[in-house]
């Protein structure tokens, strides 16, 4: 044990928890296998990470290039899921769930930052940082590890008690702490989450594919125009694509609705209209989206999307028809 093993891993968890957070797990900095490094780095030279160039940081690869004093992560989840359903009908776009309410980064980073701090003041010397899917670091990899769900076959990270609805965090520290035992994995033989894709882009159990990914195409996609591949594919989402989550038995029977007020769906969200969000004015998607992690999705994006969608639908109606 370092000069910094000032706290127990149970006092941790207790603070986390009262914190909000719904799931913590602990996970020593040396247990970080390399074979993940490996594994992703294998993906990248696939070329499935796309366009997300971002994702080829070496520091991605080894957490000591983030934060060399680090010796432990506090790895955290935040349940998100609310009962809301989206209406039927080919009119309606949809919007994944993770873009329902607030900005789950302002969320996230605001329960972070008080853990970090609080880790901070145990001790002279004592050191903290914390990411939420804004930093190169592997959030599903390290939740594995500390034991808060296994990663499933459609690269979401499941949880026994919320099932894949959750946000992920993590605090690195150069305190030592008691590690929790690495989570298994349950998908079983299940192959729901492969065979819903309709896009294919779930190339292998475990293996995602982001050119083929409605959610890497409505949200990070800077094209002007999507690919011809994805276009008839879209099934109305015009922001993320929660397919492979619905479809899921562990979230279709332990989703639980979430305690987070702030993760309760902005109603215009969803059940917005494709003709409408096609439509859309900069002005309009400023107002429509504040404090929203769908902010992302430029307003040329979001009509983009939306015209796509309804590209799609004149095209299936009228297969002869390829333009408005």
């Amino acid at each position: 044990m370092n000069q910094y093993s000032v706290t127990s891993s149970n006092v941790v968890k207790e603070k986390a928890s009262e914190l909000g957070f719904h799931k913590v797990g602990i996970a020593a900095v040396d247990r970080v296998d390399t074979t993940e490094a490996q594994r992703l780095q294998a993906w990248i030279e696939l070329g499935y990470h796309a366009d997300m160039e971002w994702m080829a940081n070496p520091k991605r690869q080894d957490i000591r290039l983030v934060m060399p004093e680090a010796r432990s992560l506090v790895c955290v989840a935040l349940n998100y899921y609310t009962p809301h359903q989206r209406p039927e009908g080919e009119e309606y776009a949809k919007i994944s769930r993770y873009g329902w309410g607030r900005d789950y980064h302002k969320v996230m980073h605001k329960k972070l930052k008080q853990l970090a701090v609080w880790l901070e003041s145990l001790g002279e010397g004592v050191l903290a940082r914390y990411y939420a899917d804004t930093g190169p670091v592997q959030d599903k990899v390290l939740a594995q590890l500390a034991g808060i769900g296994w990663i499933a076959k459609n690269g979401n990270v499941i949880t026994r008690e919320y099932g894949s609805w959750v946000f992920l965090g993590e605090v690195l520290t150069n305190l030592e702490l008691e590690s929790d035992r690495p989570h298994t994995e349950h998908c079983g033989s299940c192959t729901r989450c492969l065979q819903a894709c309709p896009t294919g882009a779930i190339t292998q159990p475990f293996v995602v594919d982001a050119n083929r990914c409605i959610a890497y195409h409505t949200i990070e996609n800077r094209a002007k125009e999507l690919p011809e591949t994805v276009i008839p594919n879209l099934q109305g989402w015009v922001a993320g694509c929660d397919i492979c989550q619905d479809v899921c038995p562990w979230n279709q029977r332990f989703a639980n609705t979430t305690d987070i007020e702030e993760f309760q769906p902005n109603p215009g969200n969803i059940a917005p209209k494709l003709l409408e969000l096609a439509q859309i004015s900069d002005q309009e998607w400023d107002k429509r989206f504040p404090a929203s992690a769908l902010r992302r999705i430029k307003p040329e994006m979001l009509r983009r999307n939306a015209l796509a969608n309804l590209d799609a639908s004149r095209r299936n109606n009228d297969p002869e028809s390829n333009y408005f």
